[in-house]
């Protein structure tokens, strides 16, 4: 089955009911199996210049790598290669808003967090940077697959508070990585097996620091049947308790099997359907 029918995405960003303006940015193509999502941070509109800077680059690269010749005539089907590709594109798109920060002063400190999927082969590589998050629900089970690149998350991995103080810590919300910051940045990749019937979301942190996740889950659960309706509610819950963010999400339903074709003519067979 193709990628554009065997995936389908749905994406919804808002600015929350506290923000003048959106910093996220968010990116979905079920053709090329791809959905990135960036959280912006800096002063004077800045986030939304490097969240914006980190989709469409990225969105571009791997677009293009996708569509190369040699992809279109050998198929995506090894991980490593998958995943060495998406940290050489990250590292790029982190390089190229350093250097925007550093030419223009108006656009000095400015960063992005950045979570992203790359489907193929009925596989998928999920790349983070700070804690902008990934979630799957598989069957009733509904996981984090990310871990929070953040002050908090290494605050509860050292023992230093619990998972009840997180819940109302004031220091939620600082990264400990972030593209643009530094000229060079360390992307953490991991790759995950697909199945039909998997729901995947991407989500700023304005949705998870609003709603708790057995909420999100019960959502999900509720309204897998139409994932426009379930982007929708996310949002609506996160407006109404508080909205104190910017809240993106981007929901992704496997609908059905998209190993790669083995052979060139299948290759070429899957290209022309």
């Amino acid at each position: 089955m193709r990628l554009a029918d065997a995936l389908e995405m749905v994406t919804r960003t808002d600015p929350g009911m506290i923000r003048s303006h959106n910093e996220d940015a968010i990116y979905a193509d079920a053709g090329l199996g791809v959905a990135i999502l960036a959280d912006g941070m800096g002063g004077y509109n800045a986030g939304e210049v490097a969240s914006g800077l980190a989709t469409t680059r990225l969105a571009e690269d791997v677009a293009a790598i996708i569509n190369s010749p040699a992809v279109l005539t050998r198929g995506l089907h090894d991980s490593a290669s998958v995943e060495a590709h998406i940290v050489n594109e990250v590292k790029a798109a982190n390089l190229a808003i350093f250097n925007a920060a550093q030419g223009c002063s108006q656009y000095t400190g400015m960063g992005t967090t950045l979570v992203m999927a790359w489907f193929y082969n009925n596989r998928m590589s999920v790349a983070h940077v700070g804690d902008s998050r990934l979630y799957r629900l598989r069957g009733e089970c509904f996981e984090q697959l990310t871990r929070d690149h953040s002050l908090l998350q290494e605050q509860l991995d050292n023992g230093m508070i619990t998972a009840e103080q997180a819940r109302y810590a004031e220091n939620r919300n600082l990264v400990t990585r972030a593209l643009g910051v530094d000229p060079d940045v360390e992307v953490e990749v991991h790759d995950f097996d697909v199945f039909p019937g998997d729901i995947v979301m991407l989500c700023s942190d304005g949705l998870n620091d609003m709603i708790e996740d057995d909420e999100i889950a019960v959502t999900l659960l509720t309204l897998r049947g139409n994932l426009a309706l379930a982007a929708d509610h996310l949002v609506h819950m996160s407006n109404a308790h508080g909205g104190r963010d910017n809240v993106s999400v981007i929901l992704v339903k496997v609908v059905g099997d998209f190993a790669s074709p083995k052979g060139w003519w299948q290759r070429l067979l899957a290209r022309l359907q």
